[in-house]
């Protein structure tokens, strides 16, 4: 339970909703702000303006997936005002408290550390990484069906990086019935990926390796589609970088050459909010009992 513990929720999308259900069935203070035009009610919960004040009482400082853009600007699909995330808001919140959010820009992490505050990163846990991959890899597949004119079986996908990410796509694609390529940079990642009937490649041999695709999926979130690469990547392929922005695709010398390339970071909040939703409402709860409660004051 999460009785006595105070958490404002700031901004958001669909996914925030999941969030503040269960922090509201577990008991929590719940503050949302940026949620004015929200037509959900939910019960006990109170709305608020951004203002330093409201923060001093707050435990846990719940922002969105990516917590602020590099002025501090949060956003929220609930609201139509501005909302900037400032030193005087961070210095507010007492000094056991601490942000949680996906992932944190560099504006973000100054603030925080400026004023000791703790920056929580849900994106960079493992567990919340493979379960937010398998939407991803579902609204992938999703786009490369709305936008091929061929069948996933029989195709031949490439899928760079074999992580969290790269590891799911590429062996669902493998159930469908493709011939999955994977670009790796460990002899441990090509090991694994040939025990499971993929092909590997070292990506440093991407160039000829691209020569025959009809889907990239790209999840190296560094430049690696290059425009030397794009010359030797067919008309026909598409190529899906689910990176973060800005990618790892060449977009500029794709759209050039008439290939397409379109960019598709969190896809889990786009095609599944509610079950992307509930993976961050259980991590987020089980943090933030953990993170309090040896706290005298929590009862």
């Amino acid at each position: 339970m999460l009785t006595g513990i105070s958490v404002a929720f700031m901004g958001g999308d669909a996914r925030q909703l999941e969030v503040i259900q269960k922090f509201t069935e577990l008991d929590a203070t719940v503050t949302l702000i940026g949620f004015d035009n929200l037509g959900r009610q939910f019960s006990g919960v109170t709305n608020a303006k951004l203002q330093p004040a409201l923060l001093q009482t707050i435990d846990a400082l719940i922002l969105p997936a990516v917590g602020t853009d590099d002025s501090g600007q949060v956003d929220s699909i609930f609201s139509s005002e501005e909302m900037i995330l400032t030193e005087d808001h961070i210095s507010s919140l007492p000094k056991h408290a601490k942000v949680y959010t996906g992932m944190a820009k560099n504006y973000l992490k100054k603030l925080c550390v400026a004023q000791g505050i703790e920056v929580v990163e849900l994106f960079d846990r493992d567990d919340v990484a493979i379960y937010n991959s398998i939407p991803t890899a579902e609204g992938a597949l999703m786009m490369a069906i709305q936008n091929t004119d061929i069948t996933i079986h029989g195709s031949v996908c490439m899928v760079l990086g074999f992580g969290r990410t790269g590891f799911t796509m590429a062996k669902t694609l493998q159930g469908l019935g493709a011939t999955v390529k994977v670009g790796v940079r460990k002899p441990e990642h090509f090991a694994r990926a040939w025990e499971m009937g993929f092909q590997p490649f070292y990506t440093k041999d991407l160039y000829p390796e691209v020569g025959n695709i009809d889907l990239l999926f790209n999840t190296i979130p560094t430049m690696i589609v290059t425009a030397q690469v794009i010359t030797n990547i067919p008309h026909r392929a598409l190529i899906i970088d689910l990176a973060s922005k800005p990618g790892g695709t060449d977009f500029r010398f794709a759209e050039r050459r008439g290939i397409r390339a379109m960019l598709a970071p969190g896809l889990p909040g786009i095609v599944a909010p509610k079950t992307a939703g509930r993976i961050m409402a259980n991590t987020l709860t089980q943090l933030i009992e953990e993170d309090f409660k040896d706290r005298s004051d929590v009862e």
